[in-house]
This record gives C-alpha cells, sequence and structure tokens, in this order.
C-alpha cells in the first residue's frame, strides 16, 4: 500500500476516534491547550478528507465532511475555543463548489456569502457566486461578482470566459484586454489550486506533468487466472454451468472465454460469459441465488447476475476498464496486435460515422446540426450559423427505436487508452478535458488511430466504402425493392367496402371500386391499409398529423397503450398502433406529407421496374436496419435528450420533453435498473429499523426504515448516486431550472439540505 493510501487511512481513524470522542460526554485526558489542538486537528482533518473525496468526484461526501467539520467548528465556538478564519472561509467556499456540482445553487450562493463575508477579497468565492446566480437566471448580479473576481486575477481563463458569457448575454460590448509584456503573477494563486478544488466547478485541476499515452495494461489477472478461448465444440456443459474442454478436431471459432483459477483444487473451466451493459448498475456483483444452490438459472442467457467467481472478477474489472477481453488470451503472444479496422467496428456497433457542428454539439442542451443544404461551409443551426469545416467533430450514430450519439474526440498524446470511469457511472464532469474514453466506441476508435494513424476523415469514407459494398453483396441494385416500411404490407381499399368487412381494391381504370356495388373510387373514399409480419392483421392508417413542426419520432397514446379506447376529443396526434406509427415515421423520412402523395408513390412502385430505378440504401442485415449515410440527410437542428435518445426540433417540444414524467423518471432510472440492486428503493428515512434487529418488525416491505446495515448501506450508495444524475442532467440542461418536483425522487433534495 502506498504511502498515501496510509496516510489518508491513518486521517480517517483519526476522524472516526474524535467524532466518536466529542458525542460523548468523557472528559478530555490533557490540558486544555491539548483539547484546543484536538478540536481544530480534527477540523483540519475532515477539510482534508473533503478535498481529497472533491477530487475523486463524490461531491456528497465532500459535502458531508465540509459540513461536519463547521458543525464542529460552531462547537468549538460554544467551547470558547476559536477556530481560524481562513478555515472557515475555505470550508464555506469548497462547499458551495460541490453544491455547485450537484445543481443546488441556492445552497451554493448561501455559502459563497458566508465565505465572502469572512473574507470579501475571496475570488474562488465571488466566482462559485457569479456561476450560481448565472444559473439562477440573475445575469446583472452573476455579472456584477465576475466583474470583481475578473480585477483580481485578470488572466486566468475560466473567469475570463464566464465574463464575455455574461456580457453576451447582457448584450455588453466584448473588449480585448490589454497584455503587458512582462507580468509577475508570483503574488496570485491559481484558480484551480489543489488546496481549494475549484477545478471541479469549471473542470478538473491542471495537471503538470502530463503523462504519455500509455498500451492498454498487462491483464491484472495474469497471476491468479488463466483463460483461454473457446467455442461451443470446444466444451460441454457440466451442471453449474462448469465447461471442461473436450479434444474435438474442428476449427474452432474462438467466440467464447472460459477461465479458471491458477491455484485451485477445481480445475475445471468456466464459461465467463459478456457482462451485462444494458443496466447503470455500479455495486458490487453477486452470483445468482438458483445457480448458487446448484439449480439451473431462471433466465438463461437474460440473467444478469453471474454463474461464477471467475465470472465477477472478470465482470467487475471490464466495468472499470482495467482489462480488455483480447487482452486476457496471452497479450504478449502472437495475438497480442488487436487488428481493429472501420469495418471491423461497424459491424460490431452498427450505425455510422459522421460529421456534426462540434460548437451545436457541445451546446446544453445538445444540438444536433449538420451542414447547411444551401451553404454547406456552414452548418444548419438556424440563428447562429457556426463554420462547418473549423468546428467539426467526429460523432458516431445509432438510429434504433431512439437515436444515440459518441462523440469522438481526436487522439492526443495524453489520451490513455482506458474507459472513464466517471462517464460510465453518471457522467464525468471533466467532459472533452478528459483524457480517458467515454464510450467503448470511442476507445475502440482511439485504439484504432493509435495503431494505424488513420485521421477523422479517412473514417467517414472508410465506413461509406464499408456500406456501400454491403449494399452491393446484398444485391441491393438488383433486387426490386417493395414499397413502404419493410416490416409492413400495404394496400389501399375502398372505405365504403372496409366499413362493411371487406377488402375492395380499385378496378383496372382506377375510377370504381372492384366490388359488385362499384364504389366511386376518389380519394376522400379510399383508406390505406396495412400489415405487420408479427401480427399479421390489416389495420388501418389515419393521415399523417398536420401539426407543425412534425415531430423527431412518432409515440404511441398513452390511452392505447393502456389497453383503452382514446379519449382525445379531435385528431390524436399520437399513433394508435405499431403499424401506424412505422408508416407516419416511413412518410416523414421520406417527405410524404399526406395520403394522396403515399397513393401516388404507392402506384409507381406497383409498375415494373420501380425497384430499379429507386433506390434506397436502407439494408437489413440479421433483422437490424443498418442506417448508410445517405439516411441522415440534412436536417433543421434540434435539441438532443441524450437520456432518451429523442431529437426535438421545436422549443415547444423541447419543454413538454424535459417536463415529462417518463423523461424525469430516466433521469433516475434506466432499463432493468431494479433489477440492479440487491434491496429496496429508499424510503428517503436513512436509519436502521430497531424493531427488525429485534426481529419484531413486522410491516415487512412497509417498513420505512431499513433493515439491516447492508441496506441502509446500499441506500446511501444509491442515494449518491441518484444524486450524481441528476447532477448531471442539470448540467446539462435537461431539467428545466426551477422544476424540483421529481415524484418519489424529491426526498433526494430536501435529505441533502
Amino acid at each position: 500500500m502506498s504511502e498515501a493510501c496510509q496516510d489518508r487511512r491513518s486521517r480517517w481513524q483519526e476522524i472516526q476516534k474524535g467524532l466518536q470522542f466529542i458525542q460523548s460526554t468523557l472528559p478530555f485526558p490533557g490540558s486544555q491547550e491539548q483539547y484546543e489542538v484536538f478540536i481544530k486537528d480534527l477540523v483540519w482533518n475532515l477539510f482534508g478528507e473533503g478535498n481529497d473525496v472533491f477530487r475523486e468526484g463524490e461531491w456528497t461526501k465532500s459535502i458531508e465532511m465540509y459540513t461536519e467539520a463547521l458543525s464542529i467548528a460552531d462547537y468549538a465556538d460554544s467551547e470558547e475555543i476559536c477556530v481560524a478564519t481562513s478555515l472557515l472561509e475555505k470550508l464555506y467556499a469548497n462547499r458551495a463548489a460541490a453544491y455547485l456540482n450537484i445543481g443546488l445553487y441556492d445552497q451554493a450562493l448561501e455559502d459563497c456569502e458566508k465565505a465572502l463575508y469572512l473574507n470579501e477579497g475571496n475570488y474562488k468565492a465571488l466566482y462559485r457566486k457569479a456561476k450560481s446566480l448565472k444559473e439562477m437566471g440573475r445575469h446583472q448580479e452573476a455579472y456584477e461578482a465576475v466583474a470583481k473576481c475578473s480585477l483580481a486575477v485578470p488572466q486566468d481563463t475560466s473567469v475570463t470566459d464566464l465574463t464575455q458569457d455574461l456580457a453576451k448575454i447582457l448584450g455588453l460590448k466584448i473588449r480585448k484586454a490589454y497584455v503587458r509584456s512582462k507580468v509577475c503573477v508570483r503574488y496570485v494563486s491559481k484558480l484551480n489550486n489543489i488546496e481549494s478544488p475549484m477545478g471541479m466547478a469549471v473542470g478538473m485541476p491542471e495537471v503538470k506533468g502530463l503523462p504519455a499515452a500509455v498500451e492498454l495494461a498487462k491483464n491484472p489477472l495474469a497471476d491468479t487466472h488463466e483463460f483461454k478461448q473457446a467455442c461451443s465444440s470446444c466444451y460441454v456443459k457440466t451442471g453449474e454451468e462448469v465447461c471442461v474442454c473436450v479434444c474435438v478436431c474442428h476449427k474452432c471459432k474462438k467466440d467464447a472465454l472460459l477461465g479458471r483459477f491458477k491455484h485451485s483444487l477445481d480445475k475445471k473451466w468456466k464459461l465467463i460469459r459478456p457482462r451485462p451493459t444494458k443496466t447503470q448498475y455500479v455495486g458490487p456483483y453477486y452470483i445468482c441465488k438458483e445457480v448458487a444452490v446448484g439449480k439451473e438459472c431462471l433466465y438463461p442467457g437474460h440473467c444478469t447476475f453471474a454463474y461464477c467467481q471467475e465470472e465477477i472478477d472478470v465482470w467487475t474489472l471490464e466495468r472499470k476498464g482495467f482489462i480488455s477481453r483480447e487482452l486476457l488470451f496471452d497479450p504478449y503472444g502472437p495475438n497480442s496486435n488487436i487488428r481493429l479496422t472501420v469495418p471491423k467496428i461497424l459491424q460490431e456497433h452498427h450505425g455510422i460515422f459522421m460529421f456534426l457542428c462540434g460548437v451545436c454539439f457541445d451546446h446544453k442542451p445538445r444540438i444536433i446540426s449538420k451542414t447547411n443544404k444551401d451553404d454547406l461551409s456552414l452548418c444548419s443551426h438556424p440563428v447562429t450559423k457556426h463554420d462547418f469545416e473549423d468546428h467539426k467533430c467526429l460523432v458516431h450514430i445509432l438510429k434504433e427505436n431512439t437515436v444515440r450519439y459518441s462523440k469522438i474526440r481526436p487522439l492526443s498524446p495524453q489520451c490513455q487508452l482506458d474507459l472513464c470511469r466517471h462517464e460510465v457511472r453518471y457522467g464525468c464532469v471533466r467532459e472533452d478535458d478528459c483524457f480517458y474514453a467515454h464510450s467503448l466506441i470511442e476507445l475502440k476508435v482511439w485504439m484504432l488511430q493509435h495503431g494505424l494513424g488513420i485521421t477523422h476523415e479517412s473514417i467517414v469514407q472508410e465506413a461509406k466504402k464499408f456500406w456501400n459494398s454491403t449494399a452491393l453483396l446484398q444485391g441491393i441494385s438488383n433486387v426490386q425493392r417493395r414499397f413502404g416500411p419493410p416490416n409492413l404490407k400495404m394496400m389501399f381499399v375502398c372505405g365504403q367496402c372496409w366499413r362493411n368487412g371487406q377488402l375492395s381494391e380499385a378496378d383496372k381504370n382506377k375510377k370504381y371500386c372492384s366490388a359488385k356495388a362499384r364504389h366511386m373510387w376518389a380519394k376522400d373514399r379510399r383508406v390505406v391499409l396495412v400489415s405487420s409480419h408479427e401480427r399479421k392483421k390489416w389495420t388501418t392508417v389515419r393521415p399523417l398529423p398536420t401539426k407543425k413542426p412534425i415531430p423527431s419520432q412518432f409515440e404511441i397514446c398513452m390511452h392505447v397503450t393502456a389497453g383503452k379506447k382514446c379519449q382525445y376529443i379531435g385528431n390524436c396526434t399520437f399513433a394508435h398502433s405499431l403499424e401506424e406509427r412505422d408508416l407516419w415515421t416511413y412518410m416523414k423520412e421520406n417527405n410524404i406529407p399526406d395520403m394522396d402523395q403515399l397513393y401516388e408513390q404507392w402506384l409507381q412502385s406497383q409498375k415494373p421496374g420501380w425497384g430499379d430505378e429507386t433506390s434506397n440504401n436502407s439494408v437489413r442485415e440479421n433483422g437490424k436496419q443498418i442506417h448508410m449515410p445517405t439516411d441522415y440527410a440534412e436536417e433543421v437542428a434540434g435539441n438532443h435528450c441524450w437520456l432518451c435518445g429523442k431529437n426535438c426540433n421545436s422549443e415547444k417540444q423541447w419543454q413538454q420533453h424535459i417536463t415529462s414524467e417518463k423523461h424525469k423518471d430516466r433521469v433516475f432510472n434506466s432499463e432493468d435498473d431494479q433489477n440492479c440492486w440487491q434491496y429496496r428503493f429508499p424510503t428517503g428515512t436513512f436509519k436502521v429499523c430497531e424493531r427488525f434487529l429485534k426481529s419484531t418488525c413486522t410491516e415487512d416491505e412497509l417498513c420505512k426504515l431499513a433493515h439491516g446495515e447492508q441496506e441502509l448501506k446500499e441506500w446511501m450508495e444509491r442515494r449518491e448516486f441518484l444524486l450524481m444524475k441528476l447532477a448531471k442532467a442539470r448540467k446539462d440542461h435537461l431539467i428545466a431550472p426551477n422544476d424540483n418536483d421529481f415524484g418519489k425522487y424529491s426526498f433526494l433534495l430536501k435529505d441533502i439540505i
């Protein structure tokens, strides 16, 4: 263990002992002077521990440390022990920085005022005060505060940027600062001084002596575990999911990972399944309860619990980004060079690579802006059109039920070929300044660039070539394409016959329906029917909603989803079936505004040779749609919610989305999140039930108190995790500024105050 870790552990032990003593009524075993030193040391230790956990991104814990230190300082004052004013000033200023990071701007402002009362020249507190006021919408007061800070540290970039942002908001003229040829600044400390964690409010502290780029680390399990590649022909399953290697002469696919402990009596190999990634679970992994007692798992193929300890060890290090599966197979042997290519990445992750406007993408909230169709040198932002070539950034786009954008930052010498542990959990506060990859796709592109030196422009070109060749291989140009969504059949029938339960199409001359009644074939008398491969039932589709602007994504009506009849009086703009939603989406993406044009294009598709004349680059692979670059044509710039994968192309749509209950639930809760935790959802009362300890609690699941120390510990971890997610959402403007109504999650804010 390092000396720093030992010092920190001993400091924490001193804090625990000190808190335990001052909560008792025992007399201090020493003189009054020694008692004063003891109290002051306790406050300093709490201050130091708060700074350390702050640097690690644990802002809630740092607030607890600073608050405890300030409480002890108040206690010391009642004992006529004076804690240094300079220390109190730092405690208030640092707690304000922590409050800023979790989005509690009122508390941050209050602490800044207290720090400035003790020292009106504290420019760190002035800066944080300005940040808090800006986030609260009090721009004039924020500008006055940051102006004072700017006079104290005129060359600090963080202060300069904030000053210019506020000046733009207030419509003030931005003046260029005069820079002297030789300026002595030894008497001015940096804003991101390590003693005061300013950096985490606006980025991480300054890093000196940046390390060079590192190769992927050696397998950290090499001393205790051994691994091998196999396939389904290499091993057979013998209860408890244990795999025994079988000598079979075959060409191994090497698509499975087997592992075992090196120095164990059990020499059997065990299957190491891929780590479940659909959840944001951050706690320890556990063995499946059924497997632990020797039974078969109830959810084979979908279970998110481990089947063996070897699997837990690999999953844990994979989640932290400490190992890569490819490196588990003898990282220094003949297979040590991981041959990554653009096609290989796209085959695994699907989607496309594309350039977007970087300024719009980094905006809060995120704006998706491509090239302007009228002027390719500019972005498509409706107001501020940025120079696209100067500000473009590479983005990986995956468009399925939702849209996911993953930014690929340029590879620099400081970049580390590992995943950022903060981004994986609740979002990295350093954002583009972080040296670690923020997604698996970004990590693989960095590895590709590190090995081949390929540029972002070349990656985009390689991706286009790959999809073009894929389309050719699947014979897209030689096979007649069916009109409409690929999963739907479509037909136009007589509306009057349809009401009577008959399917009557138009006659040969398109003047009457083909029924005996010979109804007139007119645009107001025909209806469109669609049938999906799954339901195989004809369903009517209403006209495309005329609401402007058309939503980026259509959703199913909540009444229909609940199995009820739609209660809306008028034309409901929500789809009443999955088939209707798919056809509306197809019409929107192909610029078909109404049923008349849909009918005309459908008629054209019935003619011979239509499939050769009309090409579509969307192909399907293994049942999944692959999107070609031409599918992502220039669109009107709009806000994007990365939590829900939803694009909104108007301010009204955006406000409706971020204030919806469904969106707020996604801020705190992701898919399958409920299965990631061992115990109940926190009730808001973080105490252990005394009756449970005495085995007399009769409320069971309804009890508001924790049933044991383990449940209480998980509740505390879960609260901190949810607070971090809320802070990230606030920072990205995915929550309205004055919105504090989060339903069952509202106790999080009340508990921290």
